[in-house]
C-alpha cells in the first residue's frame, strides 16, 4: 500500500538571492561579518519594522550603523526583507536575505538599492 501523504524528497522549492561583492577579507574576516537586529511593532500579520540595528564584531556593523539613511530606507521593507545578513566568503562578500518559495521570490527596486548601498560600505572598508 502507498502512503498517502508522502514525505518530500529532493530539492524543495525554496530560492535565495546571494549579491557577491568582490572583496579579499583577508586576515580580517571579522569586519565584513553583519546582520540587521530590527525593533518591531505589531502582531502577526500587521508587524512592522521601526528600527534597524547593525550587529557584527567589525568595522562595517558600525559603518553601517552610522548610515541613518540606509536604515530608514530598511525599515520600510517588510519584515523578511529587512533580514539582511553579509558574511566573508572565498574572495568576496556575500550579503543575503531569508529565504522565499517561487511565488515570493524576487528583488525590488528598493531592496536592490539597499543591496547596492551595502556593497558600497563594503568596498570602502
Amino acid at each position: 500500500m502507498q502512503d498517502p501523504n508522502p514525505l518530500p524528497w529532493g530539492a524543495l522549492d525554496r530560492f535565495q538571492a546571494h549579491f557577491i561583492v568582490r572583496k579579499d577579507a583577508g586576515a580580517s574576516v571579522k569586519n565584513y561579518v553583519a546582520r540587521t537586529i530590527l525593533t518591531t511593532k505589531g502582531h502577526f500579520g500587521n508587524k512592522s519594522v521601526v528600527k534597524v540595528h547593525w550587529d557584527g564584531p567589525g568595522s562595517l556593523a558600525s559603518k553601517l550603523n552610522s548610515d541613518t539613511e540606509l536604515n530608514d530606507m530598511i525599515a520600510k521593507q517588510s519584515l523578511k526583507d529587512a533580514t539582511i545578513y553579509v558574511e566573508p566568503t572565498d574572495g568576496a562578500v556575500r550579503i543575503r536575505g531569508k529565504w522565499d518559495n517561487h511565488i515570493a521570490f524576487g528583488i525590488t527596486k528598493e531592496l536592490f538599492e539597499i543591496y547596492d548601498r551595502i556593497a558600497g560600505h563594503i568596498k570602502s572598508v
